[in-house]
């Protein structure tokens, strides 16, 4: 068994997603059987194929998503009900507009496509696609920064508490020498003192 992956996903790991998908849509298959088909594929789990599905990939072919659903109620037969895990598509379907740009689609081969298929995508995704992508790349970088940001002001704290440290070992020193000064003076008065009184004890 391979390992499972948790890399970031590639270009061709989110077209052969989309691929599998809409075909598991158009033959009547759930987005599991999608999702685990893809995850055998990658060496990726189903969860995370179908996170990837829900969260990046899934808005991108909506158009794509509803020309698929046509082809299956195209081939459904008469008065044939709907599997119960796919009832959730079918409520989507009837709230779905129809999207005419999908028959103007240019194909697009996926790299090693399951039994030779091809997706179809509009410009338009491709375009949506290429600035999430840039988007992506413009938040890394600002999550980059952002680190960098949190060391130098760690480093900034560990220096203060270090001059705090060391302040605090002045001020130590510096009451001590005074308490030793103070002490000095004092015994300073002292003898001067006796010095006074003694010569007068004599006389």
């Amino acid at each position: 068994m391979s390992p499972i992956r948790q890399d970031a996903w590639s270009t061709d790991e989110d077209l052969i997603l989309a691929e599998v998908v809409l075909r598991h849509i158009r033959e009547g298959g759930t987005q599991l059987a999608a999702f685990e088909e893809v995850g055998d594929r990658l060496s990726r789990t189903s969860a995370a194929c179908g996170f990837r599905w829900n969260s990046a990939i899934r808005k991108k072919y909506e158009s794509a998503i509803a020309l698929a659903r046509k082809q299956r109620n195209k081939g459904r037969k008469p008065g044939e009900t709907v599997k119960e895990e796919n009832w959730e598509e079918e409520v989507s379907n009837e709230m779905s507009p129809s999207n005419d740009v999908v028959d103007q689609a240019l194909p697009l081969k996926v790299s090693k496509p399951a039994k030779d298929r091809k997706l179809t995508i509009t410009m338009e995704q491709v375009l949506e696609f290429l600035t999430d992508y840039h988007h992506q790349k413009e938040d890394a970088s600002n999550i980059e920064e952002l680190e960098q940001l949190k060391q130098e002001n760690q480093l900034l704290k560990d220096r203060l508490a270090k001059l705090e440290d060391q302040k605090k070992t002045m001020t130590e020193d510096y009451r001590a020498l005074l308490s030793i000064m103070e002490r000095a003076r004092n015994l300073s008065i002292y003898q001067d003192s006796r010095e006074l009184i003694e010569p007068r004890a004599s006389k």
